[in-house]
Protein backbone atom coordinates (compact mmCIF):
# COMPACT_ATOMS: atom_id res chain seq x y z
CA UNK A 1 0.00 0.00 0.00
CA UNK A 2 1.68 3.66 -0.86
CA UNK A 3 1.98 6.06 1.42
CA UNK A 4 -0.78 8.34 -0.25
CA UNK A 5 -3.36 5.60 0.42
CA UNK A 6 -1.88 4.99 3.77
CA UNK A 7 -2.48 8.37 5.32
CA UNK A 8 -6.15 8.18 4.07
CA UNK A 9 -6.76 5.72 6.28
CA UNK A 10 -8.94 6.42 9.31
CA UNK A 11 -8.69 5.11 12.89
CA UNK A 12 -11.70 2.73 11.98
CA UNK A 13 -9.35 1.13 8.57
CA UNK A 14 -6.50 1.18 10.63
CA UNK A 15 -8.15 0.02 14.17
CA UNK A 16 -11.77 -1.19 13.43
CA UNK A 17 -12.02 -3.38 16.85
CA UNK A 18 -11.15 -0.24 18.81
CA UNK A 19 -12.80 1.71 16.71
CA UNK A 20 -16.15 -0.15 17.82
CA UNK A 21 -15.31 0.04 21.74
CA UNK A 22 -15.58 3.62 20.68
CA UNK A 23 -18.58 3.60 19.19
CA UNK A 24 -20.19 1.62 21.84
CA UNK A 25 -19.30 3.49 24.52
CA UNK A 26 -20.13 6.95 22.61
CA UNK A 27 -23.45 5.46 22.35
CA UNK A 28 -23.59 4.06 25.83
CA UNK A 29 -22.82 7.79 26.71
CA UNK A 30 -25.43 9.07 24.67
CA UNK A 31 -28.02 6.64 25.66
CA UNK A 32 -27.23 8.07 29.14
CA UNK A 33 -27.69 12.05 27.42
CA UNK A 34 -31.15 11.44 26.18
CA UNK A 35 -32.28 9.56 29.71
CA UNK A 36 -30.93 12.64 31.31
CA UNK A 37 -32.73 15.46 29.21
CA UNK A 38 -36.04 13.81 29.14
CA UNK A 39 -36.08 13.79 33.04
CA UNK A 40 -34.49 17.46 32.34
CA UNK A 41 -36.73 18.68 31.18
CA UNK A 42 -39.69 16.96 33.05
CA UNK A 43 -38.26 18.17 36.41
CA UNK A 44 -37.74 21.93 35.07
CA UNK A 45 -41.19 22.06 33.59
CA UNK A 46 -42.59 20.65 37.29
CA UNK A 47 -40.47 23.21 39.49
CA UNK A 48 -41.13 26.37 37.18
CA UNK A 49 -44.66 25.28 37.29
CA UNK A 50 -45.30 25.64 34.06
CA UNK A 51 -46.78 21.59 33.55
CA UNK A 52 -46.71 19.11 36.47
CA UNK A 53 -48.90 16.52 34.47
CA UNK A 54 -46.18 13.41 34.57
CA UNK A 55 -45.16 13.13 38.05
CA UNK A 56 -45.81 14.31 41.45
CA UNK A 57 -43.75 16.54 43.52
CA UNK A 58 -42.60 13.55 45.79
CA UNK A 59 -41.45 11.87 42.05
CA UNK A 60 -39.42 15.16 41.65
CA UNK A 61 -37.00 13.75 43.30
CA UNK A 62 -36.63 10.45 41.90
CA UNK A 63 -36.40 12.70 38.39
CA UNK A 64 -33.91 14.66 39.87
CA UNK A 65 -31.44 11.76 41.10
CA UNK A 66 -32.06 10.14 37.17
CA UNK A 67 -31.13 13.40 36.07
CA UNK A 68 -27.91 13.72 37.90
CA UNK A 69 -26.62 10.75 38.11
CA UNK A 70 -27.67 9.97 34.04
CA UNK A 71 -25.61 13.09 32.76
CA UNK A 72 -22.61 13.75 35.36
CA UNK A 73 -21.84 10.10 35.78
CA UNK A 74 -23.31 7.51 33.04
CA UNK A 75 -23.00 10.33 29.67
CA UNK A 76 -19.81 11.51 30.98
CA UNK A 77 -17.95 8.80 31.69
CA UNK A 78 -19.08 6.44 28.59
CA UNK A 79 -18.12 9.55 26.63
CA UNK A 80 -14.38 9.55 28.44
CA UNK A 81 -14.01 5.98 27.84
CA UNK A 82 -14.36 6.09 24.21
CA UNK A 83 -12.63 9.45 23.75
CA UNK A 84 -9.58 7.97 26.08
CA UNK A 85 -9.43 4.73 23.85
CA UNK A 86 -9.18 6.64 20.48
CA UNK A 87 -6.90 8.81 22.00
CA UNK A 88 -4.30 6.88 23.17
CA UNK A 89 -4.66 4.45 20.25
CA UNK A 90 -4.61 7.15 18.12
CA UNK A 91 -1.47 8.78 19.36
CA UNK A 92 0.53 5.77 20.36
CA UNK A 93 -0.16 4.42 16.56
CA UNK A 94 -0.80 0.87 17.82
CA UNK A 95 -3.48 -1.62 19.44
CA UNK A 96 -4.72 -2.04 22.65
CA UNK A 97 -2.84 -5.59 24.35
CA UNK A 98 -6.01 -7.36 24.87
CA UNK A 99 -9.07 -6.31 23.38
CA UNK A 100 -11.18 -8.75 25.36
CA UNK A 101 -9.70 -7.13 28.54
CA UNK A 102 -11.05 -3.66 26.74
CA UNK A 103 -14.83 -5.61 26.47
CA UNK A 104 -14.84 -6.97 30.08
CA UNK A 105 -14.52 -3.29 31.47
CA UNK A 106 -16.82 -2.08 28.98
CA UNK A 107 -18.91 -4.60 29.90
CA UNK A 108 -18.91 -3.71 33.90
CA UNK A 109 -19.28 -0.48 33.52
CA UNK A 110 -22.65 -0.91 31.46
CA UNK A 111 -23.84 -3.66 33.96
CA UNK A 112 -22.99 -1.39 36.96
CA UNK A 113 -24.74 1.80 35.48
CA UNK A 114 -27.41 -0.62 34.51
CA UNK A 115 -27.97 -2.20 38.15
CA UNK A 116 -27.91 1.68 39.38
CA UNK A 117 -30.01 2.60 37.18
CA UNK A 118 -32.66 0.31 37.82
CA UNK A 119 -32.62 1.17 41.22
CA UNK A 120 -33.13 4.61 40.60
CA UNK A 121 -36.36 4.19 38.39
CA UNK A 122 -38.03 1.71 40.71
CA UNK A 123 -38.51 5.07 42.58
CA UNK A 124 -41.55 5.65 39.88
CA UNK A 125 -43.71 2.47 40.58
CA UNK A 126 -44.99 1.07 43.86
CA UNK A 127 -44.72 -2.22 42.60
CA UNK A 128 -41.30 -2.57 43.24
CA UNK A 129 -40.23 -2.62 46.94
CA UNK A 130 -36.64 -0.07 45.73
CA UNK A 131 -36.19 2.98 45.38
CA UNK A 132 -32.59 5.45 45.32
CA UNK A 133 -34.22 9.34 45.28
CA UNK A 134 -30.56 9.71 47.19
CA UNK A 135 -29.71 12.76 44.66
CA UNK A 136 -26.51 12.35 42.32
CA UNK A 137 -24.69 13.67 45.77
CA UNK A 138 -25.45 10.61 47.69
CA UNK A 139 -24.23 10.59 50.72
CA UNK A 140 -26.03 9.84 54.29
CA UNK A 141 -28.15 10.23 55.65
CA UNK A 142 -30.43 9.95 52.69
CA UNK A 143 -29.97 5.67 52.16
CA UNK A 144 -30.97 4.18 48.99
CA UNK A 145 -31.78 0.23 47.77
CA UNK A 146 -28.11 -1.60 48.26
CA UNK A 147 -28.49 -2.46 44.35
CA UNK A 148 -27.66 1.60 43.62
CA UNK A 149 -24.60 1.08 45.66
CA UNK A 150 -23.59 -2.40 44.42
CA UNK A 151 -23.90 -0.63 40.60
CA UNK A 152 -21.87 2.41 41.66
CA UNK A 153 -19.14 0.24 42.80
CA UNK A 154 -19.59 -1.99 39.23
CA UNK A 155 -19.10 1.22 37.36
CA UNK A 156 -16.27 2.17 38.86
CA UNK A 157 -14.34 -0.78 39.35
CA UNK A 158 -14.84 -1.03 35.27
CA UNK A 159 -13.34 2.30 35.03
CA UNK A 160 -10.03 1.61 36.92
CA UNK A 161 -9.64 -1.38 34.69
CA UNK A 162 -10.47 0.92 31.93
CA UNK A 163 -7.13 3.18 32.99
CA UNK A 164 -5.40 0.21 33.11
CA UNK A 165 -5.71 -1.11 30.04
CA UNK A 166 -4.28 2.21 28.62
CA UNK A 167 -1.77 2.30 31.00
CA UNK A 168 -0.64 -1.40 30.16
CA UNK A 169 -0.52 -0.32 26.71
CA UNK A 170 1.34 2.67 27.04
CA UNK A 171 3.62 0.72 29.05
CA UNK A 172 4.24 -1.60 25.59
CA UNK A 173 4.72 1.32 23.70
CA UNK A 174 7.41 2.87 25.88
CA UNK A 175 9.56 -0.68 25.72
CA UNK A 176 9.89 -0.05 21.76
CA UNK A 177 10.51 3.78 22.29
CA UNK A 178 12.11 4.00 25.03
CA UNK A 179 14.01 7.43 24.28
CA UNK A 180 10.59 9.19 23.28
CA UNK A 181 8.47 11.36 25.03
CA UNK A 182 4.95 10.40 25.67
CA UNK A 183 2.78 11.56 22.84
CA UNK A 184 0.63 14.16 24.33
CA UNK A 185 -2.86 13.42 24.14
CA UNK A 186 -1.79 10.11 25.81
CA UNK A 187 0.07 11.66 28.16
CA UNK A 188 -3.38 13.59 28.72
CA UNK A 189 -5.03 10.41 29.37
CA UNK A 190 -2.74 8.94 31.64
CA UNK A 191 -2.40 12.08 34.34
CA UNK A 192 -6.37 12.30 34.12
CA UNK A 193 -6.33 8.77 35.19
CA UNK A 194 -3.61 9.02 37.79
CA UNK A 195 -6.17 11.51 39.35
CA UNK A 196 -9.20 9.44 38.74
CA UNK A 197 -7.50 6.75 40.84
CA UNK A 198 -6.80 9.04 43.86
CA UNK A 199 -10.40 10.87 43.78
CA UNK A 200 -12.42 7.80 43.22
CA UNK A 201 -10.71 5.98 46.15
CA UNK A 202 -12.75 7.90 48.72
CA UNK A 203 -16.06 7.12 47.31
CA UNK A 204 -15.45 3.80 46.29
CA UNK A 205 -14.24 3.56 50.60
CA UNK A 206 -17.20 5.34 51.52
CA UNK A 207 -19.53 2.70 49.36
CA UNK A 208 -17.91 -0.10 49.74
CA UNK A 209 -17.26 0.20 53.79
CA UNK A 210 -20.51 2.40 55.08
CA UNK A 211 -23.13 2.83 52.30
CA UNK A 212 -23.41 -0.52 50.74
CA UNK A 213 -23.60 -2.31 54.52
CA UNK A 214 -25.39 0.29 55.68
CA UNK A 215 -28.00 -0.40 52.98
CA UNK A 216 -27.67 -4.05 53.09
CA UNK A 217 -28.72 -3.57 57.70
CA UNK A 218 -24.97 -4.94 58.53
CA UNK A 219 -24.45 -2.04 59.85
CA UNK A 220 -27.04 0.54 62.19
CA UNK A 221 -25.80 3.88 61.20
CA UNK A 222 -22.75 5.52 59.37
CA UNK A 223 -21.37 9.17 60.61
CA UNK A 224 -22.94 11.27 57.90
CA UNK A 225 -20.46 14.13 58.19
CA UNK A 226 -17.63 11.68 57.16
CA UNK A 227 -19.45 9.94 53.77
CA UNK A 228 -20.51 13.54 52.58
CA UNK A 229 -16.61 14.72 53.70
CA UNK A 230 -15.83 11.33 51.61
CA UNK A 231 -17.58 12.35 48.62
CA UNK A 232 -16.96 15.40 48.26
CA UNK A 233 -12.94 14.48 48.49
CA UNK A 234 -14.32 12.59 44.75
CA UNK A 235 -16.94 15.47 44.03
CA UNK A 236 -14.85 17.86 43.08
CA UNK A 237 -11.91 16.33 41.27
CA UNK A 238 -14.59 14.74 39.49
CA UNK A 239 -15.39 17.72 37.79
CA UNK A 240 -11.74 17.67 36.42
CA UNK A 241 -12.65 13.92 34.67
CA UNK A 242 -15.49 15.51 32.93
CA UNK A 243 -13.74 18.58 31.86
CA UNK A 244 -10.04 17.33 31.18
CA UNK A 245 -11.05 15.07 28.45
CA UNK A 246 -12.83 18.63 27.04
CA UNK A 247 -9.22 20.02 27.56
CA UNK A 248 -8.01 17.04 25.23
CA UNK A 249 -10.22 18.15 22.34
CA UNK A 250 -9.51 22.00 23.17
CA UNK A 251 -5.86 21.55 23.02
CA UNK A 252 -5.53 18.80 20.29
CA UNK A 253 -8.52 18.90 17.89
CA UNK A 254 -9.95 22.55 18.38
CA UNK A 255 -6.94 23.97 16.49
CA UNK A 256 -6.72 21.79 13.38
CA UNK A 257 -10.26 22.25 12.50
CA UNK A 258 -9.33 26.05 13.30
CA UNK A 259 -6.70 25.63 10.30
CA UNK A 260 -3.76 25.90 12.92
CA UNK A 261 -1.80 23.99 15.36
CA UNK A 262 -0.99 23.46 18.83
CA UNK A 263 0.28 26.63 20.31
CA UNK A 264 2.55 24.83 22.83
CA UNK A 265 2.80 21.43 23.69
CA UNK A 266 4.77 21.74 26.79
CA UNK A 267 2.29 24.32 28.36
CA UNK A 268 -0.84 21.47 27.92
CA UNK A 269 1.40 19.31 29.88
CA UNK A 270 2.27 21.58 32.48
CA UNK A 271 -1.83 22.07 32.86
CA UNK A 272 -2.84 18.49 33.07
CA UNK A 273 0.07 18.26 36.14
CA UNK A 274 -1.62 20.91 37.97
CA UNK A 275 -4.70 19.51 37.64
CA UNK A 276 -3.53 16.17 38.93
CA UNK A 277 -1.65 17.74 41.62
CA UNK A 278 -4.26 20.57 42.64
CA UNK A 279 -7.77 18.77 42.10
CA UNK A 280 -8.39 16.51 45.15
CA UNK A 281 -6.79 18.78 48.27
CA UNK A 282 -10.03 20.88 47.35
CA UNK A 283 -13.31 19.56 48.27
CA UNK A 284 -14.04 20.81 51.48
CA UNK A 285 -14.73 24.14 49.80
CA UNK A 286 -18.15 22.21 48.97
CA UNK A 287 -18.77 21.87 53.01
CA UNK A 288 -17.71 25.90 54.16
CA UNK A 289 -21.65 25.07 56.54
CA UNK A 290 -20.60 22.30 58.03
CA UNK A 291 -20.49 22.36 61.72
CA UNK A 292 -17.99 19.28 61.91
CA UNK A 293 -15.04 20.76 59.92
CA UNK A 294 -13.11 23.28 61.47
CA UNK A 295 -13.17 26.73 60.17
CA UNK A 296 -9.20 26.95 59.28
CA UNK A 297 -9.68 23.70 57.20
CA UNK A 298 -12.37 25.27 55.47
CA UNK A 299 -10.16 28.54 54.68
CA UNK A 300 -6.92 25.79 53.51
CA UNK A 301 -9.48 24.11 51.24
CA UNK A 302 -10.33 27.71 49.95
CA UNK A 303 -6.77 28.89 49.46
CA UNK A 304 -6.07 25.62 47.49
CA UNK A 305 -8.92 25.80 44.97
CA UNK A 306 -8.40 29.47 43.52
CA UNK A 307 -4.88 27.93 42.58
CA UNK A 308 -6.62 25.61 40.16
CA UNK A 309 -7.61 29.54 38.37
CA UNK A 310 -3.71 28.76 37.46
CA UNK A 311 -4.40 25.77 34.78
CA UNK A 312 -7.86 27.02 33.42
CA UNK A 313 -5.98 30.61 32.46
CA UNK A 314 -2.83 28.74 31.16
CA UNK A 315 -5.96 27.02 29.24
CA UNK A 316 -7.73 29.90 28.18
CA UNK A 317 -4.40 31.90 26.67
CA UNK A 318 -3.07 28.42 24.79
CA UNK A 319 -6.29 27.38 22.92
CA UNK A 320 -7.21 30.94 21.85
CA UNK A 321 -3.49 31.66 21.15
CA UNK A 322 -3.30 27.91 18.69
CA UNK A 323 -6.85 29.38 17.37
CA UNK A 324 -5.69 33.23 16.10
CA UNK A 325 -2.91 30.89 14.58
CA UNK A 326 -5.27 28.80 12.74
CA UNK A 327 -7.10 32.32 11.72
CA UNK A 328 -4.33 34.11 10.74
CA UNK A 329 -2.84 31.14 8.40
CA UNK A 330 -6.42 31.32 6.48
CA UNK A 331 -5.52 34.83 5.83
CA UNK A 332 -6.80 36.85 9.47
CA UNK A 333 -5.60 39.97 9.94
CA UNK A 334 -6.38 43.08 12.60
CA UNK A 335 -6.50 42.83 16.15
CA UNK A 336 -9.75 40.92 15.92
CA UNK A 337 -10.48 40.97 12.36
CA UNK A 338 -8.88 37.07 12.27
CA UNK A 339 -11.87 36.02 13.94
CA UNK A 340 -14.07 36.60 10.79
CA UNK A 341 -11.64 33.68 9.33
CA UNK A 342 -12.53 31.13 11.62
CA UNK A 343 -14.41 28.32 10.55
CA UNK A 344 -17.98 29.13 12.21
CA UNK A 345 -20.19 27.01 9.72
CA UNK A 346 -18.71 24.27 10.86
CA UNK A 347 -20.71 22.55 14.17
CA UNK A 348 -17.36 20.97 15.97
CA UNK A 349 -15.33 24.27 15.54
CA UNK A 350 -18.73 26.55 16.32
CA UNK A 351 -19.70 23.93 19.16
CA UNK A 352 -16.27 24.10 21.02
CA UNK A 353 -16.16 27.65 21.15
CA UNK A 354 -19.49 28.72 22.47
CA UNK A 355 -18.29 25.76 25.28
CA UNK A 356 -14.91 27.19 25.96
CA UNK A 357 -16.56 30.42 26.25
CA UNK A 358 -19.59 29.44 28.90
CA UNK A 359 -16.59 27.38 30.62
CA UNK A 360 -15.29 31.07 30.99
CA UNK A 361 -18.70 32.35 32.66
CA UNK A 362 -18.83 29.31 34.91
CA UNK A 363 -15.21 29.99 36.23
CA UNK A 364 -16.24 33.69 37.64
CA UNK A 365 -19.68 32.13 39.23
CA UNK A 366 -16.98 28.98 40.84
CA UNK A 367 -14.71 31.90 42.31
CA UNK A 368 -18.29 32.98 44.46
CA UNK A 369 -18.32 29.40 45.10
CA UNK A 370 -14.93 28.76 46.11
CA UNK A 371 -14.87 31.73 48.54
CA UNK A 372 -15.92 31.37 51.97
CA UNK A 373 -17.65 34.53 52.72
CA UNK A 374 -19.54 35.24 49.63
CA UNK A 375 -20.43 31.35 49.67
CA UNK A 376 -22.81 31.94 52.51
CA UNK A 377 -24.45 34.13 50.32
CA UNK A 378 -25.53 31.57 47.51
CA UNK A 379 -25.32 28.15 49.26
CA UNK A 380 -28.01 25.61 48.32
CA UNK A 381 -29.34 28.27 46.07
CA UNK A 382 -29.99 27.24 42.62
CA UNK A 383 -26.94 29.56 42.02
CA UNK A 384 -25.02 26.01 42.33
CA UNK A 385 -26.91 23.94 39.70
CA UNK A 386 -26.71 27.05 37.63
CA UNK A 387 -22.38 27.14 37.72
CA UNK A 388 -22.45 23.43 37.24
CA UNK A 389 -24.66 23.69 34.29
CA UNK A 390 -22.10 26.05 32.41
CA UNK A 391 -19.20 23.53 33.47
CA UNK A 392 -20.51 20.16 33.29
CA UNK A 393 -23.45 21.25 31.51
CA UNK A 394 -21.88 23.20 28.68
CA UNK A 395 -18.02 23.40 28.98
CA UNK A 396 -18.29 19.30 29.11
CA UNK A 397 -21.54 18.13 27.32
CA UNK A 398 -21.28 20.93 24.05
CA UNK A 399 -17.65 19.88 23.81
CA UNK A 400 -18.50 16.03 23.62
CA UNK A 401 -21.65 17.08 21.38
CA UNK A 402 -19.31 19.13 18.85
CA UNK A 403 -16.30 16.48 18.91
CA UNK A 404 -19.00 13.77 17.91
CA UNK A 405 -19.26 15.94 14.66
CA UNK A 406 -15.32 15.71 14.35
CA UNK A 407 -15.01 12.01 15.64
CA UNK A 408 -17.61 9.56 14.27
CA UNK A 409 -16.49 9.70 10.94
CA UNK A 410 -13.16 8.67 11.63
CA UNK A 411 -14.70 5.69 13.76
CA UNK A 412 -17.44 4.57 11.13
CA UNK A 413 -16.25 6.20 7.95
CA UNK A 414 -19.60 7.09 7.45
CA UNK A 415 -19.94 11.29 7.20
CA UNK A 416 -22.70 13.16 9.43
CA UNK A 417 -25.93 12.91 7.68
CA UNK A 418 -26.20 17.26 8.24
CA UNK A 419 -23.54 19.67 9.42
CA UNK A 420 -26.73 22.21 9.25
CA UNK A 421 -28.59 21.27 12.01
CA UNK A 422 -25.31 20.32 13.50
CA UNK A 423 -24.51 23.54 13.70
CA UNK A 424 -27.89 25.07 14.49
CA UNK A 425 -27.87 22.53 17.45
CA UNK A 426 -25.02 23.50 18.45
CA UNK A 427 -26.03 27.12 18.79
CA UNK A 428 -29.46 26.19 20.08
CA UNK A 429 -27.83 24.98 23.35
CA UNK A 430 -25.86 27.51 23.94
CA UNK A 431 -28.75 29.94 23.92
CA UNK A 432 -30.85 27.81 25.62
CA UNK A 433 -28.35 27.50 28.38
CA UNK A 434 -27.26 31.15 28.65
CA UNK A 435 -31.04 31.61 29.53
CA UNK A 436 -31.86 28.93 32.15
CA UNK A 437 -28.04 29.50 33.89
CA UNK A 438 -28.40 33.18 33.95
CA UNK A 439 -32.23 33.18 35.46
CA UNK A 440 -30.37 30.34 37.77
CA UNK A 441 -27.70 32.24 39.13
CA UNK A 442 -29.93 35.27 39.49
CA UNK A 443 -32.74 33.26 41.65
CA UNK A 444 -29.93 32.11 43.64
CA UNK A 445 -29.11 35.70 44.63
CA UNK A 446 -32.86 36.20 45.72
CA UNK A 447 -32.50 33.12 48.06
CA UNK A 448 -34.08 30.55 45.99
CA UNK A 449 -33.18 27.03 46.97
CA UNK A 450 -31.94 24.80 45.03
CA UNK A 451 -33.13 20.47 45.06
CA UNK A 452 -37.01 20.96 46.07
CA UNK A 453 -40.35 20.58 43.87
CA UNK A 454 -41.87 23.65 45.68
CA UNK A 455 -39.08 26.65 45.59
CA UNK A 456 -41.36 29.21 47.50
CA UNK A 457 -41.73 28.83 51.36
CA UNK A 458 -44.76 28.93 53.08
CA UNK A 459 -46.22 31.89 53.53
CA UNK A 460 -43.78 34.07 51.39
CA UNK A 461 -43.74 35.50 48.41
CA UNK A 462 -40.85 36.29 46.51
CA UNK A 463 -41.18 40.11 44.64
CA UNK A 464 -43.09 40.50 41.47
CA UNK A 465 -41.64 42.77 38.48
CA UNK A 466 -39.32 42.16 36.01
CA UNK A 467 -36.43 40.43 36.93
CA UNK A 468 -38.11 38.63 39.79
CA UNK A 469 -39.26 34.98 40.82
CA UNK A 470 -41.86 34.19 37.97
CA UNK A 471 -39.93 36.23 34.88
CA UNK A 472 -36.81 34.30 35.78
CA UNK A 473 -38.75 31.29 35.76
CA UNK A 474 -40.12 31.89 32.61
CA UNK A 475 -36.11 31.98 31.12
CA UNK A 476 -35.64 28.87 32.57
CA UNK A 477 -38.69 27.16 31.39
CA UNK A 478 -37.62 28.55 27.92
CA UNK A 479 -33.55 27.40 28.06
CA UNK A 480 -34.82 24.15 29.34
CA UNK A 481 -37.28 23.31 26.80
CA UNK A 482 -34.34 24.58 24.32
CA UNK A 483 -31.84 22.51 25.48
CA UNK A 484 -34.41 19.30 25.10
CA UNK A 485 -34.62 20.48 21.73
CA UNK A 486 -30.94 20.71 20.98
CA UNK A 487 -30.68 17.10 22.49
CA UNK A 488 -33.44 15.76 20.34
CA UNK A 489 -31.40 17.05 16.98
CA UNK A 490 -28.45 15.82 18.43
CA UNK A 491 -29.62 12.27 18.72
CA UNK A 492 -31.59 12.57 15.71
CA UNK A 493 -28.35 13.49 13.16
CA UNK A 494 -26.06 10.47 14.57
CA UNK A 495 -29.14 8.38 14.29
CA UNK A 496 -29.48 9.54 10.44
CA UNK A 497 -25.69 9.50 10.34
CA UNK A 498 -26.21 5.89 11.38
CA UNK A 499 -28.24 5.26 8.43
CA UNK A 500 -25.57 6.64 5.85
CA UNK A 501 -23.24 4.25 3.72
CA UNK A 502 -19.88 4.10 4.12
CA UNK A 503 -17.51 6.47 2.40
CA UNK A 504 -13.93 7.06 1.72
CA UNK A 505 -12.08 10.59 1.86
CA UNK A 506 -12.99 11.07 5.90
CA UNK A 507 -9.70 10.59 7.43
CA UNK A 508 -8.40 13.22 9.37
CA UNK A 509 -4.63 13.64 10.80
CA UNK A 510 -3.86 16.07 13.41
CA UNK A 511 -0.23 18.42 13.12
CA UNK A 512 2.26 18.90 15.22
CA UNK A 513 2.09 21.67 18.09
CA UNK A 514 4.33 24.49 16.86
CA UNK A 515 6.42 24.32 20.39
CA UNK A 516 6.71 20.27 20.48
CA UNK A 517 7.33 17.82 23.65
CA UNK A 518 11.25 18.33 22.77
CA UNK A 519 10.68 22.09 24.14
CA UNK A 520 8.95 20.80 27.25
CA UNK A 521 11.22 19.38 30.14
CA UNK A 522 11.65 16.21 31.24
CA UNK A 523 10.59 16.07 34.11
CA UNK A 524 6.91 16.53 33.10
CA UNK A 525 6.74 13.17 31.74
CA UNK A 526 7.88 11.65 34.97
CA UNK A 527 4.70 10.28 36.50
CA UNK A 528 5.78 8.57 39.37
CA UNK A 529 7.02 11.93 40.77
CA UNK A 530 3.90 14.11 40.08
CA UNK A 531 1.54 11.16 41.33
CA UNK A 532 3.56 10.78 44.67
CA UNK A 533 3.50 14.78 45.40
CA UNK A 534 -0.54 14.38 44.13
CA UNK A 535 -0.39 12.11 47.30
CA UNK A 536 1.15 13.87 49.52
CA UNK A 537 -0.83 16.94 48.97
CA UNK A 538 -3.99 14.72 49.50
CA UNK A 539 -2.50 13.36 52.50
CA UNK A 540 -1.71 17.35 53.86
CA UNK A 541 -5.43 18.52 53.06
CA UNK A 542 -7.49 15.61 54.62
CA UNK A 543 -5.51 13.44 56.98
CA UNK A 544 -6.17 15.99 59.99
CA UNK A 545 -10.23 16.95 58.82
CA UNK A 546 -10.85 13.14 58.89
CA UNK A 547 -9.12 12.46 61.67
CA UNK A 548 -11.03 15.01 63.79
CA UNK A 549 -14.48 13.83 62.01
CA UNK A 550 -13.73 10.44 63.30
CA UNK A 551 -12.78 11.44 66.78
CA UNK A 552 -15.43 13.35 67.14
CA UNK A 553 -18.48 11.60 65.83
CA UNK A 554 -16.83 7.84 65.12
CA UNK A 555 -16.32 5.48 62.45
CA UNK A 556 -19.99 4.75 62.24
CA UNK A 557 -21.42 7.91 63.96
CA UNK A 558 -22.29 9.03 67.55
CA UNK A 559 -21.91 6.74 70.31
CA UNK A 560 -20.45 3.89 68.56
CA UNK A 561 -16.58 4.70 68.83
CA UNK A 562 -14.24 5.48 66.32
CA UNK A 563 -14.54 1.81 64.68
CA UNK A 564 -17.46 -0.53 64.96
CA UNK A 565 -18.42 -2.18 68.32
CA UNK A 566 -17.60 -6.20 66.58
CA UNK A 567 -14.08 -4.77 65.52
CA UNK A 568 -13.25 -4.39 69.71
CA UNK A 569 -11.96 -7.72 70.02
CA UNK A 570 -9.39 -7.39 67.08
CA UNK A 571 -8.49 -3.45 68.14
CA UNK A 572 -8.02 -5.19 71.65
CA UNK A 573 -5.75 -7.92 70.36
CA UNK A 574 -3.64 -5.43 67.97
CA UNK A 575 -2.95 -3.14 71.59
CA UNK A 576 -1.59 -6.20 73.12
CA UNK A 577 0.44 -6.99 70.30
CA UNK A 578 3.66 -4.74 71.42
CA UNK A 579 3.18 -5.90 75.02
CA UNK A 580 3.44 -9.52 73.37
CA UNK A 581 6.10 -9.03 71.00
CA UNK A 582 8.32 -7.57 74.04
CA UNK A 583 7.71 -10.57 76.56
CA UNK A 584 8.26 -12.80 73.94
CA UNK A 585 11.44 -11.25 73.05
CA UNK A 586 12.62 -11.11 76.84
CA UNK A 587 11.80 -15.15 76.28
CA UNK A 588 13.97 -15.45 73.53
CA UNK A 589 16.53 -13.86 74.88
CA UNK A 590 16.73 -15.59 78.18
CA UNK A 591 16.55 -18.91 75.84
CA UNK A 592 19.97 -17.58 74.09
CA UNK A 593 21.82 -16.79 76.89
CA UNK A 594 20.59 -20.07 78.24
CA UNK A 595 22.50 -21.63 75.59
CA UNK A 596 25.52 -19.49 75.69
CA UNK A 597 26.11 -20.95 78.79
Amino acid sequence: MSEAIEGERTFVDKFPEEARLVRAAMLGSFLALTLGAIFGIIQTLHRTDVFRGLISSAEYYTSLTAHGVFLALSFTTFFLVGLFTWAVVRSLDRPLLNIKITWTWYGLMAAGMTMTGISILAGFTDAIDMSADVLFTFYAPLQAHPLFYAGLAVFIVGSWIAGADWFRTWLAWKREHPDERIPLQTFMVLTTMAMWYIASSAVAASVLIFLLPWSLGFIDQVNPTLTRTLFWFFGHPVVYFWLMPAYLLWYTVLPKIAGGRLFSDPLARVVFVLFLLLSTPVGIHHQYLDPGIAEGFKFISMTNTMFLLLPSLLTAFTVVASVEYGARQRGGTGLLGWLTELPWRKPEFTGMMLAGLMFAAGGFSGMVNAGMNINYMIHNTIWVPGHFHLTVGTAVALTFMAATYWIWPQISNKPIYSRSIGLFQVVLWFIGMALMSNAMHAQGILGVPRRTAEPEYAGFDYPAGFGGFEELNIQIAIGGTLLFLSTVLFIGNLVLTMGNPKVSGLAETLPPALSGPDDAPQVLDNLRLWVGIALVLVVLAYALPLGAIISRGGLLGPGVGTYPVWLIPAVDALANVPTLLVSAAGDAAAVLAEVGR
